[in-house]
């Protein structure tokens, strides 16, 4: 719901209500005094179209699902200053004789005033539902607005994951590696003693030999 909207509604709520007590004060008085009231009245006529054009571009300029709402309000309220418009030419016409000026006021001003009424609380009605859709809409936003900080929180979150995950298989084929090149030492620390083995015995075996070779020689 635009603030600006409500600013300009609230105005023109008061100005109507303002006119129609105008109105009915004029049927009854003659002469200038007559004329002054319903001058100031078409004067303040002015100041409530200037209003509803007002509501009209700023309703125009609102999201389309707000915007239908203010322009079915404000098709209400071009009607409520329609019926004000008649009311003072009928005023102003000066056609109407005492009689039917008498009748007018207790009967007819009586039902405007009444159907003027039940259209201003019917309008009433379509604020405070105006309202309450503007609270579910902003309710509405904040919980998205709360699901995609979660939905950015859980991403965050998971990419946290993937650079451990990432980091551990890195640690794990540094430890591969570390793994291959110690078996490539033992397998070389292996051969070596192997080597080393036959050379023991090849020289225990020679020395056996040149021992024997010795004895042989000294028992002949």
């Amino acid at each position: 719901m635009s603030e600006v909207f409500e600013g300009y509604e609230r105005q023109y709520c008061e100005l109507s209500a303002n006119l129609s007590r105008k109105c009915t004060a004029a049927g009854a008085l003659d002469g200038e005094q007559k004329k002054q009231r319903l001058s100031e009245v078409k004067a303040r006529l002015e100041d409530a179209e200037s209003l509803i054009r007002k509501m009209d571009l700023e309703a125009r300029s609102l999201q389309p699902n707000v915007k239908a709402v203010l322009l079915a309000k404000l098709r209400e309220y071009k009607s409520d200053l329609n019926n004000l418009k008649s009311e003072v030419k009928r005023i102003a016409s000066g056609n109407l004789n005492l009689a039917a000026r008498d009748e007018l006021l207790e009967s007819g001003m009586a039902g405007t005033m009444t159907a003027s009424a039940d259209q201003r609380s019917r309008l009433m009605m379509s604020t405070e539902r105006l309202h309450h859709s503007s609270d579910r809409i902003k309710e509405s936003r904040r919980t998205m607005l709360e699901t995609e900080d979660l939905g950015v929180s859980i991403l965050q979150d998971l990419h946290q994951q993937r650079q451990s995950l990432l980091n551990a298989n890195n640690t794990l084929h540094g430890v591969d590696d570390n793994i291959g090149k110690s078996k490539k030492v033992l397998s070389n620390m292996t051969r070596r003693m192997n080597k080393n083995k036959w050379i023991i015995i090849a020289v225990i075996a020679v020395l056996v030999v040149a021992i024997g070779l010795i004895l042989y020689i000294k028992l002949k």
